[in-house]
């Protein structure tokens, strides 16, 4: 259980989505002493999930970029959250209660809650110009302006980032070439059992796929680039975009004396180890999962949203219980719609509803080890995934959830 005191500064280094939500919910659940925000970049907290999918796939303007705002100036104002943009944290002092942050100033707590989320995987390979990785919104803005050329566009990275790219290049025209060294880069997401008919849909849209295939070099400016595999081939393009995964941002915390860890390693009230009342929350946490048995670090929108709720409350009213994931990703894939939830066990089954080739729409049950169903995708299925999701919810079956499903078929 977690202690809670209204009256205390709360600082969230981390203007994220999970920092967003901590602030806000801390005064919808009656928090009354200071709030303040802390974000590395200059601008007002955004939504990261469209960076990658509407905002590369249709016109920028400065009403887009507003629709994807976590909260306004005034919004912030109204909740009396006092921020403090443009200056990233540097390092921790838990002993002071003290972030120290890049302008050379520092700000004390009480409570502080870490949310400072993961940065894209550095792209090993760096010409002068040409190369392009996504996480922040000034990045989709130069990528998008690399699509809008019509030209030959190579991705490195075949995951749910890599392929929403390569769909909204072809939109705008350009020769896409997807690349990623496992042969089947799709399995890691939605499993092996549709992953072939996801790269199938690529195809169709003429991308041209070199998995199996890893990149050794990559050479030349904007306009002019080559890409070298390990196969031999070469691969010309105007533009790259690396999508290699991404690292959680624990730089600034290495001399804090907390336990890192793949993320900052929390107990199951996501408090961190190390510290007192210290929390870590959202895609740099690393937490112990109570369904899979491990810590997990989940880069999930839903997870984020869910332990901002969480922490706020823990902050408030107390919490007794602790906590417990949400597990819930989407992707737009052209016009297909692509959604899974809880997890899939590697030791465990999946079971398949539908046919991809026939009709476009398909549902797969995962199936634990033990035998408990764990998770699900649906493509194109909004009736599945409700379904699946409320079943799985309420602890049902894996054999009445495959029921289920299928009498909706």
């Amino acid at each position: 259980m977690t202690e809670a005191a209204v009256d205390r500064h709360v600082v969230i280094v981390g203007a994220s989505l999970a920092g967003t939500r901590t602030a806000q919910n801390l005064r919808v659940l009656g928090h009354t002493g200071r709030v303040t925000l802390v974000g590395a970049e200059a601008e007002l907290p955004y939504d990261r999930p469209p960076l990658s999918k509407r905002l590369l796939q249709g016109e920028w303007s400065e009403a887009t970029v507003q629709e994807i705002r976590l909260a306004t100036q005034e919004e912030l104002d109204e909740r009396d959250v006092e921020l403090h943009l443009g200056s990233a944290a540097v390092g921790l002092d838990t002993a002071a209660r003290l972030v120290r942050l890049a302008d050379g100033t520092s700000v004390p707590y009480d409570a502080l809650v870490i949310a400072t989320g993961a940065a894209a995987r550095p792209s090993p390979w760096r010409p002068p110009s040409g190369v392009y990785q996504l996480r922040t919104l000034n990045d989709s803005r130069a990528i998008a302006a690399r699509l809008a050329l019509g030209e030959p566009v190579v991705v490195v990275g075949g995951g749910f980032i890599g392929t929403e790219i390569a769909a909204a290049a072809v939109g705008f025209g350009c020769p896409v070439t997807i690349v990623d060294p496992l042969p089947e880069p799709m399995a890691r997401l939605v499993g092996p059992e549709i992953a072939g008919s996801l790269v199938e849909l690529h195809r169709r849209n003429g991308v041209r796929t070199r998995f199996g295939t890893g990149v050794v070099a990559i050479e030349g400016k904007a306009g002019e680039l080559t890409v070298e595999l390990d196969s031999g081939e070469r691969l010309a393009a105007s533009t790259t975009v690396v999508g290699i995964g991404s690292v959680p941002s624990t730089d600034w915390l290495v001399d804090s004396g907390l336990k890192l860890d793949n993320g900052v390693v929390t107990d199951r009230f996501l408090q961190v180890s190390g510290a007192d009342d210290v929390y870590a929350i959202g895609d740099v946490a690393r937490w112990p999962h109570p369904g899979r048995g491990v810590d997990v670090r989940a880069e999930h929108w839903t997870n984020a949203s869910d332990q901002a709720m969480y922490v706020a409350t823990a902050l408030t009213r107390g919490v007794e219980a602790g906590y417990e994931p949400t597990e819930y990703v989407w992707s737009d894939q052209y016009d297909w719609k692509v959604n899974t939830f809880g997890w899939r066990d590697p030791a465990g089954t999946s079971t398949v509803i539908g046919d991809l080739r026939v009709d476009s729409r398909a549902a797969v049950i995962h199936t634990d080890a033990q035998g408990a169903a764990c998770g699900a995708v649906t493509v194109n299925w909004v009736r599945a995934l409700n379904q699946a999701r409320r079943l799985l919810a309420s602890g049902a079956s894996s054999d009445s959830i495959v029921d289920t499903i299928r009498q909706l078929t």
